[in-house]
């Protein structure tokens, strides 16, 4: 069988990316075609520089390398130096720019918990399914389904959660100001930096090198320019859309509009009682699902341009049930903890609110205990 030219593939997703802009435009102008364009640069960088944090916590919990933990650290940092301001002053400016602030809550830790145990048998985490998605993985295609079945499912449950008891909406900005919440902040990084730094070099003698970035078109990336292009996508999201950047919420309403043609009465449950209107929306017309979209568009690009795309049917009944399983209870948990690992931990960190902490750490538990049934290695410790 004759091998099909490399330019063919590549020039079928350009086309595509170009339809879905020119879609986009045509249902809802200029400001969504330009967050889609995040999107495709989003899932441009998630690919190439392989800037998932499934993986990266994995290698913390029980491998002991924690370079990947702390260049998330960084991204918060990085971003964080222009967040700050921008959510405080940037009325000033012509910015108007919310943070996500949510309480810590029951809800919060138990859905990060649920999240972050999940995540550990998918294999990827909100942004990490949508890129590998885009990149050929046919197995998270099954994660994505799930995903967003998970959610709709959460749905049925959100009123439940939220009536449970709570503490206050803590934030950083709100309490300290711009300028000492980013003191606070940076503390907090610090902190988690050097106990990850200190707990790597006992169980290794030293810190595992920093892989290079290679082609800036072909990959790979390193971690770094990653962080700085994660970095620029949520700032001009946040500047764009007046929100930090976000990913699950657009997979619930995805799992509302099929669950309704599918004959499901959604639009009277209590959830969506009071959200009739984003229910209607035409996905088109929806900010997290065109950069979404985009993301998904930006790892095919990638990953067309690196010659690794090539998705595969052959999947074990084992893939399956782990990708099903880590899919459902990721879609669950980022519905009742405020987000995933970018709408609720990084939304939640560079907006200055406590919640964003609680979400990770949470997360991070729920991984260890996911990894200790999966392989019988949780949280690796130093030796003293």
């Amino acid at each position: 069988m004759p091998q099909i030219p490399k330019i063919v593939p590549l020039t079928l997703v350009l086309a595509g990316l170009v339809g879905l802009l020119i879609s986009v435009w045509s249902a809802s102008g200029l400001t969504l075609t330009l967050a889609t364009c995040i999107g495709l640069f989003a899932g441009f960088a998630l690919y190439h520089a392989a800037f998932g944090f499934t993986a990266h916590w994995r290698n913390f919990l029980s491998a002991g390398r924690g370079g990947g933990l702390r260049m998330q650290l960084v991204l918060i940092g990085l971003v964080s130096l222009i967040s700050f301001p921008l959510i405080a002053y940037g009325e000033g400016f012509g910015v108007s720019a919310r943070g996500s602030v949510a309480p810590v809550s029951i809800g919060v830790f138990a859905g990060a918990f649920t999240f972050g145990f999940g995540m550990m048998f998918a294999g990827g985490c909100g942004s990490g399914t949508l890129f590998t998605v885009g990149g050929g993985s046919t197995r998270m295609v099954v994660t994505l389904s799930a995903f967003v079945a998970g959610s709709i499912f959460a749905t049925l449950h959100v009123p439940w959660w939220r009536a449970l008891p709570s503490g206050p909406r803590v934030g950083l900005i709100e309490e300290a100001g711009a300028l000492g919440g980013l003191f606070i902040l940076f503390a907090i990084l610090g902190v988690i930096a050097v106990l990850s730094i200190k707990r790597e070099k006992a169980l290794f003698g030293e810190i595992e090198p920093a892989r290079e970035t290679g082609s800036l078109l072909t990959g790979p990336w390193s971690l770094l320019a990653g962080a700085l292009a994660l970095g620029m996508v949520s700032i001009a999201t946040l500047a764009l859309l007046g929100r930090p950047w976000g990913i699950t919420s657009a997979f619930t309403l995805w799992g509302a509009k099929i669950g309704t043609a599918a004959g499901l009465d959604i639009a009277n449950w209590p959830f969506w009682q009071t959200r009739q209107g984003w229910l209607e929306r035409n996905v088109l017309s929806d900010p997290t699902s065109v950069m979404n979209f985009g993301v998904i568009g930006g790892a095919m690009l990638a990953a067309n341009l690196a010659g690794r795309f090539a998705p595969t049917l052959r999947l074990s009944w084992s893939d399956v049930g782990t990708a099903v399983l880590g899919g459902l209870l990721m879609g669950y948990g980022a519905r009742i903890a405020y987000g995933c690992n970018i709408g609720g931990f990084l939304g939640g960190m560079i907006s200055g609110s406590l919640h964003g902490l609680v979400w990770m750490l949470a997360a991070l538990v729920g991984s260890a205990l996911a990894l200790k049934i999966r392989t019988g290695r949780g949280f690796v410790m130093a030796e003293k």
